[in-house]
Order: C-alpha cells, then sequence, then structure tokens
C-alpha cells in the first residue's frame, strides 16, 4: 500500500449560476510540497482555495487532509486540523492594534494546545510579526496600513494558528520588489522550520497562489496551471514555462 497524500483532492467542481468556476479538479501533495498554483485571472484559483478551506461547498468532488474528509467540516474546525489560508480580500479588526490582530489567531484552540510557551500570547503574536516585517507597528492601529502591510499582517495572522498546510493567496501583491524578495526567502525560511522550530523539525506545506511568477518560481517545487476551471499542466517549473498550453493561456488573456 502506497504512501498517504498529505492532501489529496479529487474531482472537484463549483458552479456560480453560469459560470464553472472549477471544472473536476483533482491533484495531491506531500507533507515536503510547496506547490504553485497559476493561471489567468478568473481561472479558478481562488475558488479552490476555498473550497478546501471550507468557505466554499462544492457541487461535487472531495477533500482530504491528512486521510481526512474535510469538505463539509465548518472553516474554523479545517483551520483546527491544521490549514490556515491568507486570501487577498483582507478583513482586519481595523480598530484594534496590529498585535491584537495577531493574538485572536494565537488564542485559537489549535495554537494553544502546541505547547506551553505558545500561552505567552504577545510574545508569539511579536515573533509572527517579526517574521513578516511590521513588528516596528505592533501599536498601530491596522486600519493605518497600507495594502503591502495587509498583505503582510495576512501571513502573520496565518502562521500564528500553527499551520501544517499554509494556503497563500498572492501574498506578494502591493509589496515592492525588495518587499517580494525579503517575503520570498521568509516563506522558504518558514517551510523549512526556521520559525516556531521550538515546536516543529519541519515548517508547513504550502500552496501559493501568485502572478509574479519570476519569484514564484523560485520558492516552489512544482506548479499547477488552472485555466477556465481546468488543470491544464502539473510540473516543475522547467516544464510548465514550456508548455505549448500554458503559453496559449497566458498569451491569450493578455498575461498577467
Amino acid at each position: 500500500m502506497g504512501v498517504q497524500p498529505f492532501l489529496e483532492i479529487e474531482g472537484l467542481s463549483k458552479r456560480f449560476g453560469g459560470l464553472q468556476a472549477v471544472d473536476n479538479v483533482g491533484f495531491s501533495m506531500g507533507r515536503n510540497e510547496i506547490l504553485g498554483m497559476i493561471g489567468p485571472n478568473g481561472a479558478g484559483k481562488t475558488t479552490v482555495l476555498r473550497l478546501i478551506t471550507g468557505i466554499l461547498k462544492p457541487d461535487s468532488g472531495g477533500i482530504h487532509f491528512k486521510g481526512k474528509k474535510i469538505v463539509g467540516r465548518k472553516t474554523w474546525n479545517i483551520v483546527n486540523l491544521g490549514i490556515a489560508c491568507t486570501f487577498q480580500n483582507m478583513r482586519p479588526f481595523r480598530r484594534l492594534p496590529i498585535i491584537a490582530n495577531v493574538m485572536v489567531s494565537c488564542l485559537s484552540p489549535r495554537a494553544m494546545k502546541r505547547g506551553e510557551w505558545v500561552k505567552r500570547v504577545e510574545a508569539k503574536a511579536m515573533d509572527a510579526l517579526e517574521f513578516a516585517g511590521i513588528s516596528d507597528m505592533a501599536l498601530e492601529k491596522a486600519s493605518t496600513l497600507s495594502q503591502g502591510d495587509l498583505k503582510r499582517l495576512e501571513v502573520a495572522r496565518a502562521i500564528a494558528t500553527e499551520p501544517e498546510l499554509l494556503l497563500l493567496d498572492e501574498p506578494f501583491g502591493g509589496l515592492s520588489p525588495a518587499e517580494t524578495d525579503l517575503m520570498a526567502k521568509s516563506m522558504k525560511r518558514l517551510h523549512k522550520g526556521g520559525r516556531f522550530g521550538r515546536l516543529h523539525s519541519e515548517g508547513p506545506a504550502m500552496i501559493i497562489v501568485e502572478h509574479k511568477l519570476q519569484q514564484l518560481m523560485k520558492i516552489v517545487n512544482r506548479i499547477i496551471v488552472l485555466n477556465f476551471g481546468i488543470i491544464i499542466a502539473d510540473g516543475t517549473p522547467e516544464e510548465v514555462v514550456n508548455n505549448p498550453q500554458v503559453i496559449e493561456a497566458y498569451l491569450g488573456q493578455g498575461g498577467t
């Protein structure tokens, strides 16, 4: 009997009225992978992430995380199983200080079970903010943050839940080239267990949806390409960029 996939998706489909957003999508990934997901605008990438996290319910298909069926579970329950996600549309507690936004994540049932040290909530929240590069603004209200800094707050809030699988929806959006490079390096360090090392020998697996392909290619082991809700390619970065279907999909949509 083979090794059970860390995440397994089978025949996943989702329709919104007359639009087939996700059409019979299936793939699996291992515990140590960083998986990129790309495609033209409207290809269904964000919808796949929302289906994995339980924000949306699929019309058909299955999702298993560490052997457990997660379709039909509440989002909070999926987070406590070990999946965290950031999204393009950020919704911080704008009237609260930045550190308080992260402390909320630190108080999740999953995070509180990870060890005695995590009960030092303020210290853990600062650790997450330092990782994201905004610890110097910890006491400022979230309403004062730029778009790029809000992205980094989203990442801090997600990693504070101690995920085993981290889903990132356009994490480089709104960041300058220097900030993008720093975030990319931080993600690789996180994946290798470079943060929260007192609790883990390895960091989280990741699925990264991103339009900045040059930076994405430096991080991921493998890329899945979606177009009109269908997977048209699945392979290494080198294989994907040379795939005729991928080239046609991007040229036909005017690039990214």
